[in-house]
């Protein structure tokens, strides 16, 4: 009959991406509310023979609230390590044999919505949350990585089968990332498709992209594989493919190769067959997919109404698919599925496993696609159990998640061979009772108090009774008709439906028609009895088994027995004395026929008392008789007492369910425990024996389990009895002791023998828009139960029953209002009645608290009170008496005159005040008419509020206009300044009001009144917009202090303020804002200087774009395009700085001309100049604009374009025909370059815009001696340098001493030829070989260098100009005697500041600092060894100046190369290959030298070359 014990448990987690997991050889584990529970699967399940080779093997119980994740270690050995992640932040690792935790790791700071254990790393488990945070945790070393990928929900993440670093992430907003976690969550590829939540993410069993044949770029072909199994493996190619399910309907494959999507599948929607579900409701999609791992060409998804499809790859075009189970009706699922697990048994068969929002698991064959076996579950708690008595092991259970099941305890062929029931209950199913001989008929009430009859045999909906329970329906029970029921003999039914409700109500339902009104049986007991007292509330009804005695348990504790036909009472039994929630008659077929008389009750107390009842019953007494002994007492249990059931196989043996989460078989003769099982984590709501096996017992919780359990497999024989128990046991009995007062309440007098609706349970009333098949719409109903869960231990269960008990007890606990005071948990179990006397129990403060303290003094003072009256108001004049008397009694003016009402209220006025109650005040005087003074005291004492001074109008408009200036002087005070406003513009005081803002800075609100109230030109919004914008601009705010100089029509400050930021786009927008108001001078320095910083950035694009915006620039184009050309021209060279990957303009340019040729090509074809007056007109605009000289700390990128305008004036004096212009033009880019100490440069303008030299100038010039002939022959100079300097380089085994005479020589020199020349040694100072032979030179190179030494000759004769020579020595001469002065004096001043400081605590450190600061010029009298004066310094720059000064000016204009470091570079030359240099060029520069070399350094270096 298969016996074994078995588990009904509670329903998996919904709206889990990975709630439910299996290995191979047969373990299938799934999540359900805080545990996760073990399935063993296949021939290790031990199941009987026939049966579904499947069974409930364990729980994993350590999390505290829900658990979202659970995954399996998939590498074999370690087959028992499971991690789960939950709701309490923590990832916990198990060991599943042990059912431990090994360890756990609380990483997250937030919700972990995802969780997978690696197919490929043995020890790494990775988890995400619903903030984004990823976290890979490594068990075996205990270590975590951290990752942060996307600021987004994750929903699923699935790590490869294939590449050990690859995590594939799954977002709420339809994102899909594969990450590698070895590069810190390095983004490898984003997948975007889907635009809804990513439910289920599946890897391609097989790595490569060769097992599928889709039609992408390139056209593979298909590949064989018949029936979609492998049928030799497949070579591995980098990339596999990806699929991914989505909550918008599609699944699509991805290819990581190539990071996007190759194919997208819609599902089809499918015709409903046989599901049990509401068609009403739309619930939401839920989309998961299993790849089969022999099946690549294959995939598993959900479908919308729970049904499972399998697709086929190789056919995606057609959308071709297989639906699961299609042959056999009713087989699938029928709401949405939320996950698919492969097995693989011990037998190699390969199943599937499904879990389902219609709470069964189901098991299916992958090779026949049937289902195997389904195991239900409960979505709430297990309230009611109850076997029928005509159709033999058939259990009903009534649950809390809407449904009823009917369980064949019987089937061979399944042991879970459950039926739900969910049509028109929509409640929690809180009883159950079967008909005693009508086949399938079963009665049910829920707990919003409805009774209904189902037909188990049919689809047809229930009955339901018209007449509804106000509160939670306790108990049902069949019983004979009462002769209330007065329909005539004939249409009497043989046996009526008796409920009793949470209100205290027994109801008589005629199950012939239950439309008809039904009836309260207290009426007939009432009548009958003659009874004249308030019947007790009732809270249990069960009647003997022979229908001709009925029990009534009550709320007080008391038991009533009643005889049919009338409902007689014979007896009260006064044993309990807390609410009794089970009564229980013991069966009639015993082998003791006097054994039916026995009748066991629970209560709210642990005891449970057995009575005898034969004596009374048979005994027929005339009034009822009262016992206060019981029969036998069962003591054990240390909470409530919650259901009862008589073995129907033994005499006198009975099982008890109880709030210490344990169920107990007792020997009740011998008031023995014999066996008492603990298997349930909750409290205990229901037990049933099993009618056919002696040993087995079902039993229900909280815990949402149902277990059947055999009484012979049992550890222990009693309850836990342990201290913490007695203790807290003890604790809970004095609970309500302190709320005596209770007891008046006649709201709550009410019963609340099991107040269903609890916080705990989430289905509830609300649900009833759909069916609660499922609990409630989209959330799951496992949070139902909030308590903590109790660990295994009973005695824990026990000792957290007093705090979980909030808001509502639980189960069949039927508590009761306050009667005798000893009711337990009485507050937490009356959550609905508690509302309405919570509205009574707080009283207004009094207005006249004095005058009714007053009224309640001793009788005496009370009396003494009436005579003072009677002589007060009967007294024909004043009297003196009287009026002393009426003083001290001042609350008797309620009775007496006005002017004594007066002082009543003026003395209970000022108590107020002294209480700290103003307002109470303010309303006593309103009542006696003083509205000004009331006002007056108010702002006063500054307590005026909204509601006086929204009465003020009835005191008249003065007096309303001064309080409402008074209110606004007190809400300054009180910070509230905009509402101050508000205020003042009630009165209309606009200017008040606006000024009030400004001052408090509240610049927005004032604009907004002033421009809603005042006059457009009022002066005071110009003065508000000016004071705003200048905060504004003060703090850095500047588009919005822009806007607010626009609105005072002060454009040009909007403009000037905008491009305060001096970024491209502030100015740009400064630059178009100019532009639109009219002040175009602004706007064109505005947009060249947004085209500079465009052009620090290299946007030339950008910096044309700038420059369009104003006409005026025209010319600085021109300069900007010469200088993208020389830019791209030197980057093409690789001479800039790094070549660059900025985009230039695309202007068509001929590589074949000059460079001059092609600057003036794109002018003429980008800029339309074609005729010498544009060019002239170019020029004008362009000449006007003055750069300062350079200095060798000039930024490269600002130095080109002072360089480029120079060079633009040059182009276009040159096409506009005057030459003088141009050379001046291009001598100055050089002289720039020069200064700047960029040598590179300078050659590259020598090579772009002389590449033939200079001589073809000459001819262009006319006139040899005219005004530009010293400019030409200091161009000339330059170009020869420059050549010179080239030419030395040229030579091979370069003095390993040149790169140090050269930088000495620059001591004396300024800092932009020192600059200057560094850059012209750098060549030889990086180059390596530098110091070592070169060898011999070739004979050609030898040619060459001989024809450039004989031009050289000839053309460094004009570089030795002795004129030159002795100018430049003056000038170094002047510098040096400046510098030297410059040193004296700084000395002077360290000196006086030495003197000043002798006396003070730091007297040394100055002196040190002068010491050191002189050195320098020690140094220097040291090389001079003799100390320069005063006067000499003086004499020398005055001979200096003369000599300045006599010189002519034509040599003076224009700077020319330093004479005598072409001296130098001559000797060094003639040095190296003296033929290269003639004898008389080499005496030349060394008379130069000679004579004009005086300087030390030029000194020192010629004696260098020399020595």
């Amino acid at each position: 009959m298969g016996q074994e014990p078995r588990t009904l448990p509670p329903s998996p987690n919904w709206y889990c991406s990975r709630c439910s997991d299996a290995v191979p050889g047969g373990l299938f584990g799934f999540a359900a509310r805080t545990s996760v529970f073990l399935v063993r699967v296949g021939p290790g399940a031990d199941t009987i023979p026939g049966t579904p080779p499947f069974r409930v093997i364990g729980e994993l119980v350590g999390h505290t609230e829900k658990v979202s994740g659970f995954t399996f270690c998939h590498h074999p050995g370690q087959y028992n390590l499971c991690a789960t992640s939950s709701d309490d932040g923590t990832v916990k690792i198990w060991e599943v044999e042990a059912k431990t935790v090994v360890t756990e790791h609380a990483l997250h700071q937030h919700t972990i919505s995802a969780l997978h254990w690696s197919p490929r790393v043995k020890d790494l488990i990775v988890s995400g949350d619903e903030k984004g945070v990823v976290f890979c945790y490594w068990l075996n070393r205990n270590d975590s990585q951290h990752l942060f990928i996307e600021p987004r929900t994750i929903f699923c993440l699935t790590c490869s089968p294939h590449h050990e670093d690859l995590v594939a992430i799954g977002y709420k907003d339809g994102i899909v990332v594969i990450i590698d976690i070895s590069k810190k969550g390095e983004v490898m590829h984003r997948l975007r498709g889907h635009d809804d939540e990513i439910h289920s993410i599946a890897w391609c069993p097989l790595s490569g992209e060769d097992c599928l044949s889709i039609n992408q770029e390139e056209n593979s072909e298909e590949p064989e594989i018949p029936n979609g199994k492998v049928t030799a493996q497949t070579p591995v190619t980098k990339g596999c493919y990806l699929a991914t399910g989505s909550k918008d309907q599609t699944i699509r494959i991805w290819s990581c190769s190539r990071g996007r999507g190759v194919m997208t599948l819609k599902l089809p929607f499918l015709k409903r067959r046989g599901g049990g579900v509401d068609p009403t409701v739309k619930e939401r999609l839920w989309l998961t997919l299993h790849w089969p791992k022999d099946q690549p060409t294959q995939l598993v998804s959900s479908c919308f109404g729970g049904e499972l499809l399998l697709w086929d790859l190789t056919q995606s075009w057609r959308r071709k698919y297989t639906l699961f189970s299609g042959s056999s009706e009713g087989q699938n699922h029928s709401r949405i599925v939320f996950n698919l697990c492969p097995l693989q048994t011990e037998e190699d068969k390969q199943l599937l496993l499904s879990i389902s929002m219609d709470r069964d698991v189901k098991c299916w064959d992958m090779a026949t696609l049937e289902c195997c076996w389904t195991l239900p579950s409960l979505g709430g708690f297990a309230y009611s159990l109850a076997f029928s008595p005509v159709d033999t092991g058939c259990l009903a259970i009534g649950v809390g998640d809407g449904m009823i099941r009917v369980w064949n305890t019987l089937s061979i062929k399944n042991n879970y061979d459950v039926k739900n029931f969910w049509q028109g209950v929509k409640s929690k199913v809180t009883a159950l009772c079967w008909h005693p001989t009508k086949e399938g008929c079963l009665a049910f009430g829920t707990d919003d108090g409805k009774v209904g009859l189902y037909d188990t045999y049919s689809n047809k909906p229930p009955q339901i009774s018209s007449t509804y329970h106000k509160k939670t329906v306790y108990s049902l029970a069949w019983g004979p008709p009462v002769p209330a029921m007065a329909l005539g003999e004939g249409d009497r039914p043989s046996l009526t439906l008796y409920s009793c409700g949470g209100e205290g109500i027994v109801l008589q339902h005629n199950p012939w028609k239950l439309s008809g009104e039904a009836f309260d049986i207290n009426k007939l007991i009432r009548d009958t009895n003659s009874i004249k007292y308030k019947l007790p509330v009732h809270t249990e009804i069960s009647w003997k088994a022979d229908g001709k005695i009925m029990a009534l348990g009550n709320e007080d504790g008391s038991i009533e027995i009643f005889k049919v036909p009338n409902l007689k009472l014979i007896c009260t039994i006064q044993q309990h004395h807390k609410l009794v929630n089970t009564i229980s008659w013991h069966h009639e077929h015993g082998s003791q026929p006097e054994l039916s008389y026995l009748m066991a009750s629970g209560s709210n107390n642990a005891v449970i008392y057995v009575h005898n009842l034969q004596t009374v019953i048979e005994s027929n007494p005339e009034s009822p008789v009262t016992i206060t002994e019981p029969y036998r007492t069962l003591s054990g249990h240390t909470a409530k007492i919650t259901s009862l059931a008589w073995s129907p196989h033994h005499d006198g043996r009975l099982v008890s369910a109880s709030y210490d989460g344990t169920a107990q078989v007792w020997d009740t003769l011998q008031e023995e425990p014999l066996c008492n099982f603990r298997g349930h984590r909750g409290r205990l709501l229901c037990v049933a024996w099993s009618p056919l096996d002696p040993d087995c017992i079902y039993s229900g919780a909280d815990d949402f389990c149902v277990y059947k359990w055999l009484t012979s497999m049992q550890e222990h024989s009693r309850p836990p009895q342990g201290k913490k128990s007695i203790e807290l046991e003890k604790k809970r009995l004095s609970q309500p002791k302190p709320k005596p007062k209770k007891k008046k309440k006649p709201t709550l007098r009410v019963p609340v023998k099991q107040e269903l609706c609890d916080g705990n349970e989430e289905e509830s009333v609300k649900e009833s828009l759909g069916p609660v098949e499922n609990g409630v719409s989209d959330q799951e109903t496992e949070e139902e139960a909030r308590e903590p869960e109790p660990p295994c231990g009973v005695t824990s269960a026990v000792s957290k029953e007093p705090i979980i008990c909030t808001p509502a007890a639980l189960g069949f606990e039927k508590s009761k209002s306050t009667i005798n005071n000893k009711v337990t948990l009485l507050k937490k179990d009356v959550p609905k009645e508690k509302p309405e006397a919570l509205i009574k129990k707080r009283k207004a403060r009094s207005m006249l608290p004095l005058s009714t303290s007053l009224d309640h003094r001793s009788k005496e003072e009370l009396h003494q009170d009436c005579l003072v009256l009677a002589t007060a108001k009967h007294s024909k004049g004043p009297s003196e008496d009287v009026s002393t008397d009426l003083e001290e009694r001042f609350h008797l003016g309620l009775f007496t005159d006005r002017a004594t009402l007066y002082r009543m209220i003026e003395v209970e006025g000022k108590s107020h005040l002294e209480n700290g109650h103003p307002e109470l005040f303010h309303q006593l005087m309103l009542w006696k008419g003083d509205l000004k003074g009331v006002l007056q005291t108010a702002a006063e004492r500054g307590e005026l509020t909204d509601n006086l001074v929204a009465m003020a109008p009835v005191a008249g408009y003065h007096v309303w206009v001064w309080a409402v200036e008074a209110f606004a002087k007190q809400l300054c005070f009180q910070d509230q300044y905009v509402k101050a406003a508000s205020h003042l513009l009630s009165i209309h005081k606009v200017y008040e009001a606006v000024e009030l803002l400004k001052s408090n800075h509240f610049y927005r609100e004032a604009i907004a009144i002033a421009k809603a109230r005042l006059r457009p030109e009022d002066p005071i919004i110009k003065d508000l917009y000016l004071s705003w914008g200048a905060i504004l601009e003060k703090d850095g705010h500047y588009a919005l202090a822009a806007k607010c100089y626009l609105g005072a029509t002060s454009a040009y400050d909007a403009a000037k303020v905008l491009a305060k930021k001096g970024d491209a786009a502030s100015l740009r927008t400064a630059a178009e804002l100019a532009s639109i108001v009219g002040e175009n001078e602004l706007s064109a320095s505005l947009a060249l200087r947004c085209a500079q910083e465009l052009l620090l950035a290299r946007n030339w694009v950008g910096a044309q774009e700038a420059l369009q915006l104003h006409t005026s620039l025209k010319g600085q184009r021109l300069v900007f395009c010469l200088l993208e050309l020389l830019s791209k021209h030197l980057e093409e060279k690789q001479l800039s700085e790094g070549k660059s990957s900025f985009s230039y303009n695309a202007w068509p340019t001929d590589s074949e001309g000059s460079f001059v040729e092609r600057v003036t090509a794109v002018w003429k074809s980008t800029f339309s100049l074609d005729s010498p007056e544009q060019y002239q007109a170019a020029f004008q605009q362009l000449q006007k604009i003055k750069y300062p000289s350079a200095t060798s700390n000039t930024p490269s990128k600002q130095l080109l374009l002072h360089i480029c305008h120079d060079l633009t004036l040059a182009v276009l004096s040159q096409e506009a025909g005057s030459w003088d212009a141009a050379v001046e033009g291009l001598l100055r880019a050089v002289i720039r370059s020069y200064d700047s100490g960029n040598f590179t440069i300078m050659q590259e303008v020598h090579s772009a815009f002389l590449p033939q030299g200079c001589d073809h100038l000459r001819g262009k010039l006319g006139d040899h001696q005219g005004p530009t002939t010293p400019a030409f022959k200091s161009l000339k100079a330059f170009f020869i340098y420059g050549r010179l300097y080239e030419f030395w380089w040229s030579l091979s085994g370069p003095c390993p001493e040149s790169s140090v005479w050269v930088r000495a020589a620059h001591r004396s020199k300024t800092s932009t030829e020192q600059s200057l020349e560094v850059d012209r040694v750098s060549p030889e100072e990086t180059d390596p070989k530098a110091s070592q032979p070169e060898p011999s030179r070739t004979p050609e190179l030898d040619v060459r260098l001989i024809e450039e030494g004989e031009q050289m000759q000839n053309a460094c004769k004009e570089l030795l100009s002795e004129k030159h020579a002795d100018l430049q020595n003056a000038q170094r001469t002047v510098a040096e005697v400046q510098e030297t002065l410059g040193e004296m004096i700084r000395q002077h001043q360290k000196s006086q500041l030495c003197k000043s400081t002798a006396n003070g605590p730091d007297k040394n450190e100055p002196e040190q600092e002068g010491e050191s600061l002189s050195h320098p010029q020690n140094q220097c009298k040291e090389e001079k060894n003799e100390p320069v004066s005063l006067p000499e310094l003086t004499k020398r720059l005055t001979e200096a100046n003369e000599r300045i000064a006599k010189l002519p000016e034509s040599i003076k204009t224009w700077p020319f190369p330093d004479v005598l470091e072409c001296c130098l570079i001559l000797l060094h030359v003639g040095s190296q290959c003296p033929s290269f240099v003639t004898q008389e060029m080499q005496q030349q520069a060394q008379e130069l030298l000679q004579k004009y070399g005086n300087t030390k350094v030029y000194k020192r270096h010629y004696q260098t070359l020399y020595t």
